[in-house]
């Protein structure tokens, strides 16, 4: 007894059917966590809801009118837009240099890639924690260290001095984020030909020569990747600020995110804080866009 074959046709419509079943929880778990939350919070934005009460005021777009005028609010903006130049430029030379150097190890390479990326892998928060303490003025290693070796003016409050609390914070950062930016450098490296190395050597071309002329224009792809990386890690810096200086001192090293968490939840101002999380995401997709444009057009011309 044979079985009757099933109709082409049916077994297509099937097959169709049998994905988007597939693709739905996958769907359903977007849109509850991300979709739905994102479109209610630019409704949030015009109101004045405190984050608890079931009462929820109107207001239009006076919590963006506020804001511009605010004080804290330009500060935020200055220090978020200080630490991601500075993250985006210190970390990608450093990722570059430590990527060159690494490429180069003849022996021990797994060792040197593992431990320059170790720092990547620990909390934000725990890593700010253990900086505190070495930081610390009066017992922290790096001041007693300076003591010792008679560098007594270089023992300076680090994340208590206005002046140098946002650098330090900046400093832990790249320390904390070069590894990640390295491997990637290490997968664009690994894609330029020997052929082309070689025969430049043999042209007589030098190292800074090579770079230059091959190995930077090459990595024009990988370059793109990174800086917006960087960019976008940035524009949202948040838990080594929690860890390590609570926007302080003062108002000294206070971010975009840090003021959206202290607004919204510890001010219970959530309207205020939502529309500083719009202003959040509308800065970052401008400065973002803006360098993805530039920098595909130089993978262009490269």
């Amino acid at each position: 007894m044979t079985k009757t074959p099933i109709p082409r046709k049916r077994r297509k419509h099937t097959a169709f059917q049998v994905s988007y079943a597939l693709c739905l929880p996958a769907f359903l778990l977007f849109a509850g966590f991300v979709v739905i939350p994102a479109v209610s919070s630019i409704y949030y934005s015009l109101t004045s809801w405190d984050g608890i009460s079931k009462s929820m005021e109107f207001v239009g777009l006076r919590n963006y009118r506020d804001l511009v005028a605010d004080a804290r609010f330009l500060n935020a903006l200055k220090n978020t837009l200080t630490i991601t130049i500075a993250l985006t430029i210190l970390q990608n030379v450093l990722a570059l240099l430590l990527a060159l150097l690494v490429e180069r190890v003849k022996v021990g390479k797994t060792l040197f890639r593992s431990a320059f990326y170790l720092p990547v892998l620990l909390s934000g928060i725990i890593t700010g924690y253990v900086w505190v303490a070495l930081l610390n003025y009066t017992f922290g290693v790096v001041n007693m260290f300076f003591k010792a070796v008679g560098l007594d003016s270089f023992a300076i409050d680090w994340l208590g001095n206005p002046d140098f609390a946002i650098w330090t914070v900046v400093a832990v950062l790249v320390w904390k984020g070069a590894g990640y930016y390295m491997i990637i450098y290490m997968a664009g490296l690994s894609g330029i030909p020997n052929e082309l190395m070689e025969a430049s050597s043999i042209d007589g071309a030098s190292a800074p020569r090579q770079f230059a002329s091959i190995t930077f224009p090459l990595l024009a792809g990988t370059f793109t990747i990174n800086l917006t990386l960087s960019l976008i890690n940035g524009l949202r810096v948040f838990d080594q600020i929690v860890a390590m200086t609570s926007g302080g001192p003062g108002f000294a090293t206070e971010t975009f995110t840090y003021q959206i968490y202290s607004v919204a939840f510890a001010e219970g101002r959530q309207g205020y804080g939502t529309a500083l999380a719009i202003v959040l995401f509308l800065v970052t997709l401008v400065f973002a866009g803006l360098q993805n444009a530039a920098l595909r057009k130089r993978e262009v011309q490269a």
